[in-house]
């Protein structure tokens, strides 16, 4: 038993590690307001049966207040009616863009394919990805995000979170795994070891794409178009962190544990593609959070209960202090008062993502 309170220290020590120094994000201050610069930007939303959240959401992003932008929406051979809305849009606003893609033999529901099309239809430089059950938080999020692009800034990340639904343990569950993802590559970010994006809100320049020959290295991967890209083509320089209020969308979460448990076996089989470096980074944290609660449990009943007690008062602290500061952030701040619940959960749950990855591949995108 003593060997197990010695690794369940190193374990415990390891985790804070994690939180006091590579995520500092949390303790970062609030941006300051940069100065707008009116690129021209396309906003690539792409979309396979969508038609009632293009008849919701995309209003709002073409109310955004910026004065050069067009939105280029990718019809992934929806089959309701999602052509025919966006065909009305178009009709209404010249700003809108149709790019309508039909299954092939070679590309059979590849988001990638999709999206390399929407590419090379944009006319503007600057690109700004969202998806079709986004909505931005305020009509300056375009300006926002396409303010943090400079001349050696090419790769944007920005907060893609989800609607708020007080009354749903899963809604918290979902959004408390969308912070605490946001915490993980907002900071490695900072610490100039960009690993990856969420495509609800990403920006990149079109010149950045096709001198990473666009998706080609990872195009036979069914997931990964936002976070693959970004982990391949983002470096030290180049990359640019957007955590303002201003500059954040909100999603449609999944309403089932089913679903939503389907949606992360493809992010998390993404994730195995990633830099050796980044892998083993992220793995050596999730293997000691997982460990950490299987020795916590383990040491209760032992005589040495109160060790493992103290610790987890010192790691709860710690956390506290992590998400509530990276709550205020991201306008997810109702979310701290049961993160020792939701990450014990969320641990659990990624446990069976990954024993299930295991056995069995991920569906495609939809």
């Amino acid at each position: 038993m003593l060997t197990i309170l010695i690794a369940f220290v190193v374990i415990g020590l390891i985790n804070l590690c994690y939180y006091l120094g590579f995520f500092r994000f949390a303790l970062a201050k609030n941006e300051s307001q940069p100065a707008y610069k009116d690129l021209p930007v396309s906003v690539i939303i792409c979309a396979k049966n969508e038609a009632e959240n293009l008849r919701n959401f995309l209003p709002a992003i073409l109310s955004q207040d910026h004065p050069d932008f067009e939105v280029v929406v990718i019809n992934d051979a929806s089959v309701d009616e999602t052509l025919e809305v966006l065909e009305e849009f178009q009709q209404s606003d010249d700003r809108v863009k149709i790019v309508d893609v039909q299954n092939n033999e070679a590309f059979w529901a590849n988001k990638k394919y999709a999206i390399t099309l929407g590419i090379k239809k944009a006319k503007k430089p600057y690109l700004l990805f969202t998806d079709a059950d986004c909505r931005p938080e305020t009509s300056e999020w375009l300006k926002e995000m396409s303010a943090h692009f400079e001349d050696q800034k090419s790769i944007v990340l920005g907060y893609g979170g989800y609607f708020i639904e007080s009354r749903s343990l899963l809604n918290k569950l979902i959004r408390f795994e969308t912070l605490f993802t946001a915490i993980q590559y907002f900071s490695y970010a900072s610490w100039g070891k960009p690993y990856m994006g969420v495509g609800r809100n990403l920006a990149y320049t079109s010149e950045e794409f096709f001198a990473q020959n666009g998706f080609a290295t990872h195009l036979h991967i069914k997931s990964g178009d936002d976070d693959l890209f970004v982990n391949g083509a983002a470096t030290k320089t180049n990359t640019a962190l957007c955590f303002s209020p201003v500059g954040i969308t909100r999603s449609v979460p999944k309403s089932t544990l089913k679903a939503w448990f389907t949606q992360k076996r493809r992010h998390v089989s993404a994730a195995s593609h990633y830099k050796k470096e980044h892998r083993l980074m992220l793995g050596l944290f999730y293997t000691s959070q997982l460990l950490f609660w299987i020795f916590f449990f383990i040491l209760l009943k032992s005589p040495f209960w109160q060790v493992a007690l103290f610790l987890l008062a010192v790691r709860w602290i710690v956390q506290g202090v992590v998400f509530y500061n990276s709550g205020k952030k991201f306008g997810e701040t109702d979310l701290f008062w049961l993160f020792p619940f939701l990450e014990l959960f969320l641990v659990s749950a990624q446990l069976a993502i990954f024993i299930s990855n295991i056995f069995s591949k991920p569906t495609n995108w939809k």
